[in-house]
Parts: structure tokens; C-alpha cells; sequence
């Protein structure tokens, strides 16, 4: 999720004067040492990736398994059809640019079915609607053009936000998760996930500093009684940035005693993610030959558009606040396309034009999600042009940079 940089830096300094406060209180986190095995009630279904790059390999196997055997049950043929991955970025309430684009993609009729949907932020949010494909598009354009502000957040004021977990209350975007997000919908999921589909969220743990990524597939098929709950706090702490949302805290148990992790925005992490880089895919070459194709939607601008900075303390770190999450948001395309030249995945980038500026607007003002829904849609119905290398990259001589 995203809220102004102004917002958070005010919390930021706030913070430094009042440290000395109260705030609210919490469980222990569990040992470094013993993170593998904590328990969030509704098992194997999270990957600590920075610790253990075996359990997504194996997650992987699972799913190619689980479609094999989905196609020979239903008469498909045995050579498997194109791996399609969506890599779904933050942004806030610019994730209506990606709304859109996926709609239109569908109004266009080349829009595929995807193999693994991938979320962080309003990538998260997105990303349930976007694994289920046109059947949710409805849901999905609601979503991003009907709500506002008050929709999303309700501010705390200087000195409660202090001295609490965060500047705003985001009671009401859990309610509209909650809103969105029910059993059916679940049951929908798990049901594409029995055919070797995936649907992966991130989270980031700021206990460990870590990035934490969801198998949103699993919650949904386990049958757990808390799953649904599981669900929802995942896609609402994803979309949680520290400092102006309160960080969700999430129950574990390891061999009986209680612990409590606190998660947040996933872009603190990384802004959008496909899988580890480590993630052996030679074997996935050799035994399932196919042709994988992913598409990145960056619910943002590539560029920093040029600004007039007043000389004021607030106005300088806003700004650097706002070059460094541009910076980030660059640095893991590079890093996600140098994975899919080693991997032998095509590579499409799509992301909001630097032409699209209008002024003056409010945080997930409804007229500003309305109109970048509707140029988002318009593109994707016009068949997006999308890039092929991420922004700079010296394309080899010959190579289409923007073929579809």
C-alpha cells in the first residue's frame, strides 16, 4: 500500500522526540534460530525464503505434479501448454492502473490463464481477483473505482498515532478485505490449486527483517478452520506500510509455547517478486519442457518526475523518501529479469506512463483511481505494448523492445 511520504516521515520524527511513551503491547517473537518451525495454525503454507529455498522447490514439484495429473484425469493432452506467471507490484491506489490493464486484457480476449499470480501491497489485493481470472473482474473494477480514503484508513492525530503502532487505523480496509474475500472465494481458489495453479503473496517479517511469502493456494485449500481469517490478515498485512498502518500480528506456536511475529507491507521487502533466485528450474526444464512467459504489472512510474523542492526539512526527506522506493521498485525489475534470462522466461513489463500526471491529488481519491482504472483498461483492450527489458537496459542490437 502506499500513503505520502509526508505522512510517514511526520510519524518518523514524532517518533524520535517521543520514544520514551507507552505503546501497545504484544507476545514475543519467536527465537531467530527457531523460525522454521513456527506453526500459524494452518500448516506448510508460508516459505522463509531467505532460510530455506528447498521447501518452494518442493512446493513447485508438488504443483507441476498436481497438473499432470489434473490433464490426464480430464483427457488433456500430455505436452504441457505455456506456463504463464503475473507478477503484480505495489502502489496503492495506483494498483486501479493494474485493475484496469487486467480488464481490458480480458475485453481484448489474449488475456491467459496464469500458472502462479504473485502479490505484494495492492499487487496482494489485486492478485486474488486476477488468479480467478474474468469471472472476478467485476470484483475487481468495484474495488479500485468505487472506494476512497475513508475507505482504506482513518487517521489517528499526531499524539495518539505516537503513541499507538501507527498514524492511521486500518480497520476499514480489513473490513473491505473482509467485504471481498469469503468462503466462496476461497473454495475457488483451493479448486485451482488442486490443478497445479499458485497464487503467492508477500509479507514482510520486521522482527527478522525478512521476506515472507505466502502460499495463499494452500490457506484456501486446507480445510482449517481459521483459514479464512489466515487469509485475510495475510492480504491485510501486506498492504500495511510500518509507520502508517499498524503492523498485523500473527499467532505461532512452536512445541506449545505462544510467540506472536508482527508482519507489514511486503514492499518493504521487495516491491513486486516472480520466485528465489535460487530456485533450481533446470530440473523443472529437463523434465517439463514448455515455453514460460511472465508479465509484470508495475503499479507505478518508472521515472521521478521533476519537482520544484521547497527548503524545508520535510519537503527534502519526502523527497529522498520518494526516490528511494522508485530506486527499490527499478532495482527489482533488473534483478527479476536477470532470473528470467537465466530461467529462459520471457520477460514483459508493463507500468504507468510518465504522460499520465494528473495534479493535486488526495490519497485514493475515487476521480484519480476512476481515471487511471479507465487508461489502464483502455491500454489493455488496445493490446499493451510491453516491454521487453527493464528500464535502462541496453537492449542487443536487433532486439523488439516492445513487441506484444
Amino acid at each position: 500500500m502506499k500513503v505520502g511520504n509526508n505522512f510517514i516521515l511526520a510519524f518518523a520524527l514524532a517518533t524520535l522526540t517521543l520514544s520514551g511513551c507507552a505503546t501497545p503491547q504484544r507476545l514475543a517473537p519467536e527465537p531467530a534460530a527457531s523460525m522454521t518451525e513456527a506453526n500459524t495454525g494452518v500448516s506448510n503454507v508460508r516459505f522463509l525464503v531467505a532460510r530455506d529455498t528447498a521447501s518452494f522447490q518442493d512446493e513447485a514439484l508438488g504443483a507441476l505434479a498436481k497438473e499432470k495429473a489434473w490433464r490426464a484425469a480430464n483427457g488433456a493432452p500430455p505436452e504441457l501448454p505455456p506456463a504463464y506467471f503475473l507478477a503484480i507490484s505495489g502502489g496503492g491506489d495506483n494498483g486501479a492502473f493494474g485493475a484496469g490493464l487486467l480488464n481490458g486484457w480480458t475485453a481484448a480476449g489474449t488475456r491467459p490463464e496464469f500458472k502462479v499470480v504473485t502479490g505484494v501491497s495492492t499487487g496482494a489485493l489485486i492478485a486474488p481477483f486476477a488468479f480467478l481470472g474474468p469471472r472476478y473482474d467485476g470484483a475487481l473494477e468495484k474495488f479500485y473505482t468505487t472506494i476512497s480514503q475513508t475507505d482504506i484508513f482513518k487517521p489517528r492525530g499526531m499524539l495518539k498515532g505516537v503513541m499507538s503502532d501507527a498514524m492511521a487505523d486500518s480497520a476499514p480496509l480489513a473490513n473491505l478485505i473482509a467485504r471481498n474475500t469469503d468462503q466462496a472465494l476461497l473454495d475457488a481458489i483451493a479448486a485451482e490449486y488442486a490443478k497445479g495453479r499458485i497464487l503467492l503473496v508477500g509479507t514482510a517479517n520486521l522482527d527478522s527483517l525478512e521476506p515472507v511469502i505466502w502460499n495463499m493456494t494452500a490457506i484456501a485449500a486446507s480445510k482449517d478452520p481459521g483459514a479464512l481469517q489466515l487469509f485475510r490478515r495475510v492480504l491485510l498485512a501486506s498492504a500495511s506500510i510500518p509507520g502508517a498502518f499498524p503492523p498485523v500480528m500473527i499467532d505461532v506456536t512452536i512445541a506449545g509455547a505462544h510467540y506472536q511475529e508482527m508482519h507489514a507491507d511486503g514492499g518493504t521487502m521487495t516491491q513486486v517478486f516472480l520466485y528465489p533466485p535460487s530456485l533450481n528450474t533446470e530440473q523443472f526444464r529437463q523434465t517439463a519442457p514448455r515455453r514460460r512467459v511472465l508479465y509484470i504489472i508495475r503499479n507505478a512510474r518508472l521515472d521521478s518526475p521533476w519537482e520544484n523542492v521547497p527548503r524545508k526539512t520535510m519537503s527534502i526527506a519526502a523527497r529522498a523518501i520518494g526516490s528511494l522506493t522508485t530506486t527499490q521498485g527499478v532495482g527489482d525489475l533488473y534483478r527479476i529479469f536477470a532470473t528470467t534470462q537465466r530461467d529462459e522466461v520471457e520477460f514483459n513489463l508493463a507500468y504507468i506512463s510518465p504522460t499520465f500526471t494528473p495534479h493535486g491529488k488526495e490519497q485514493f481519491n475515487t476521480a484519480y483511481m476512476q481515471e487511471l482504472y479507465a487508461t489502464g483498461k483502455q491500454l489493455g483492450e488496445a493490446g499493451y505494448n510491453w516491454e521487453k527489458f527493464p528500464p535502462g537496459y541496453e537492449r542487443p542490437i536487433g532486439a523488439d523492445a516492445s513487441s506484444k
